[in-house]
């Protein structure tokens, strides 16, 4: 019980790659427990309705809006956040062709469009802007107008590809990984 009286509830989960044990209150959201039990501020808040995208994670490979999901709910998962993708020195392709490309301004929804589209590329053939537009719609941006974004995932679909091509043609060192 917590000071409240409020029941607490065990967890725990492998958040980029840790394993996190804690107690918490029944209907704290996933958001709330990222930011502030972990301090993984990445994940932004937005709407908190799970309409802007602005709070997307991975959860066991899925992006998942994490203001509409329960930290309860999230036991036992794998979570990934935009803090696992890389690094200030050494970016991940996703997060260098966003930079390239000119696919953040303000820079509050690319955490969510990071994850959303990471989730994109390893599920969805993306062969048209269209598909990638489709793939990004529940994801809102106030800035970029999209361009940029959907330019930063077009390279990230052709160079998918040709890692695909030659994996097929059976060529070393070709194993897929996550953009």
């Amino acid at each position: 019980m917590n000071e409240r009286g409020v029941k607490l509830h065990p967890v725990w989960m492998l958040v980029n790659g840790k394993v996190e044990e804690h107690e918490v209150e029944p209907r704290m959201l996933l958001s709330d427990f990222l930011r502030q039990r972990l301090g993984l501020t990445g994940t932004h808040v937005g709407c908190e309705h799970g309409v802007c995208g602005a709070c997307t994670v991975m959860v066991d490979g899925d992006s998942v809006r994490s203001c509409l999901m329960l930290a309860v709910r999230a036991n036992g998962t794998e979570i990934r956040t935009v803090e696992s993708m890389g690094r200030i020195d050494a970016l991940s392709p996703l997060q260098e062709a966003f930079r390239e490309h000119h696919g953040l301004q303000c820079g509050f929804c690319t955490p969510g469009m990071l994850a959303t589209c990471a989730d994109a590329l390893q599920k969805c053939a993306l062969d048209t802007e269209q598909e990638i537009r489709d793939a990004l719609s529940g994801n809102l941006c106030r800035c970029t107008g999209y361009q940029g974004i959907v330019e930063a995932v077009k390279v990230c679909v052709t160079a998918r590809n040709a890692l695909r091509t030659a994996a097929a043609d059976g060529a070393p060192g070709t194993e897929e990984t996550t953009p």
